[in-house]
């Protein structure tokens, strides 16, 4: 098995060497690394290698593994990267230090309700579903400016847009489309790249890159 520390470090240069090819600064990209299905004795080694920024997509398995790192490791940040339902808003705005799946209005209502609730203002990043795909969630890009003007009415904090490109295909243009949509919004936010792709992310204007197999191997 790759030692952590080698995996890590082989990602951020990859990073690096991407945002050097855009003329970019390489601090300007936050990577994810993805843990979910992950246990927690898997997480550590990377924790301990420099990693600080962790993603998960379901709120009970967050809840179940993170409490204990946290306190075990101070100064880690969690971000919720996979489909929220609005019925676990709650749990959400307590656990999390970023959402990157607000995609329709009742889900506005519930984290804005959530976030006064815990007191909190988590910031947001709106999925766009960018391939029109039927079976993938997200806000379709006809409807994006009307979600995004009840989630500032709302005072929910969007700090940019996240989208997964459909799979199989080149991811370019969708990550082209997501840069434009997000300048077009003034957000200065890009969700998007992960293990495959992360790279051309980055050139595409990634300001978040969500790493999981390239950092952990296979999912469990």
């Amino acid at each position: 098995m790759t030692d952590p520390a080698v995996l890590l470090a082989d990602v951020h240069a990859r990073i690096a060497h991407a945002a050097k090819v855009a003329q970019r600064k390489t601090e300007e990209v936050t990577l994810i690394a993805v843990s979910k299905t992950h246990p927690a004795e898997a997480i550590a080694p990377l924790i301990l290698a420099g990693q600080r920024t962790f993603g998960e997509n379901r709120v009970q398995e967050a809840a179940d593994k993170w409490p204990a790192l946290r306190e075990r490791h101070p100064g880690l940040e969690l971000h919720l990267i996979g489909q929220l339902q609005s019925n676990k808003a709650d749990e959400a705005a307590a656990l999390f230090d970023c959402i990157h799946a607000l995609d329709r209005p009742s889900l506005v209502t519930a984290l804005a309700k959530a976030m006064d609730k815990a007191a909190r203002q988590v910031p947001c990043f709106v999925q766009v579903n960018i391939g029109a795909e039927e079976q993938k969630g997200g806000c379709a890009i006809a409807e994006l400016p009307a979600l995004l003007a009840q989630a500032r009415d709302a005072a929910l904090p969007v700090i940019g847009l996240m989208c997964v490109p459909p799979a199989g295909i080149e991811a370019a243009p969708f990550f082209a489309l997501l840069d434009k949509l997000a300048a077009d919004h003034g957000l200065a936010g890009r969700s998007m790249g992960m293990s495959g792709d992360f790279e051309v992310a980055v050139m595409m204007g990634a300001t978040h890159v969500r790493v999981g197999s390239a950092l952990f191997g296979a999912r469990g």
